[in-house]
């Protein structure tokens, strides 16, 4: 990959893959990963993906919010403020056949580049949110811990979201305007994007496994936390070198519980699965990687 940090993976009709990087860049990657194009620089950072109804691409850019890439590569903003707040750390999205988006906005505090500070003060602030395709827009969850990545159940009943800074998945009744986030499993690990695959399942990245200083410092006071923010770099918790994926199915039951090594892949931000492979994106590496989709 002619860049860092592909963080999410998104597929197309011909099996090529969509990813975005640290530089901004949004590229195409051939099926065969023999041809590289680039589509478009959001000038960003790009990182959830999603098709929308109408052909167009959504992209959540962590620095200017939800964009649409069209098919002449063409960017548009769709939406870049929440009650006259610009979003800070606009993350990831899924979509409703009448291009309706349930996204993320993981934090008001910090931005990309801070996210691990984020975690470290567990300060709280992110939401998630719908925008119907006339404009109008939901606050459905708010004062989470980093809400992350976001699928849509079969029925497109429930919403499930990953819950970065409480090691948790969640889901929504979106049947019921009222409805608190239940949550749904605790995960072994720092969940990070969640996409529905077409086998059916809700795929989960951990971006690393349980770190135990963080475990540490999150009933602390926040000064404690604070401090060690401003620690040297290399003290700070780490991801782990590590591949751990996890699926579970729309009742919540875990059905697979993948974990491996690689020498040139750690640290899983993005997965999709479809047609009988999975596909990995990592902000920690210039690769992506996929396997075949396990059995059931």
């Amino acid at each position: 990959m002619p860049g860092e940090g592909p963080e999410d993976v998104l597929i197309d009709e011909d099996g090529s893959v969509v990813t975005g990087l640290l530089d901004g860049r949004i590229l195409r990657v051939s099926a065969d990963g023999r041809t590289i194009t680039t589509l478009a620089d959001t000038g960003g950072r790009p990182l959830g993906l999603e098709w929308l109804p109408d052909g167009k691409m959504l992209v959540c850019d962590a620095d200017r919010g939800l964009l649409t890439l069209d098919k002449d590569n063409r960017l548009a903003t769709l939406l870049d403020e929440v009650d006259g707040r610009p979003m800070k750390f606009c993350n990831n999205a899924d979509v409703l056949p009448d291009g309706t988006i349930y996204f993320t906005d993981s934090s008001t505090r910090y931005g990309v580049a801070e996210w691990m500070a984020d975690l470290l003060e567990h300060s709280a602030t992110g939401s998630v949110y719908r925008l119907t395709p006339d404009g109008e827009l939901t606050r459905l969850a708010t004062g989470r811990p980093f809400p992350n990545g976001v699928a849509l159940s079969g029925d497109r009943n429930t919403l499930f979201y990953a819950e970065t800074g409480s090691y948790g998945l969640y889901k929504l009744d979106l049947t019921n305007p009222d409805a608190e986030p239940v949550l749904v499993a605790s995960v072994p690990g720092l969940p990070d994007n969640i996409a529905r695959g077409s086998d059916g399942l809700i795929w989960v990245a951990i971006g690393s496994p349980r770190n135990t200083l963080l475990d540490f410092l999150l009933p602390k006071q926040p000064v404690l936390r604070k401090v060690v923010w401003a620690l040297p770099e290399a003290v700070k918790p780490k991801a782990a070198d590590i591949i751990e994926i996890q699926a579970y199915d729309d009742d919540g039951n875990l059905v697979h519980d993948l974990r491996g090594k690689h020498a040139d892949f750690h640290m899983p931000t993005g997965v999709r699965e479809r047609d009988g492979k999975v596909w990995l994106g990592s902000i920690g590496t210039t690769t992506l990687a996929t396997f075949p989709t396990p059995p059931r």
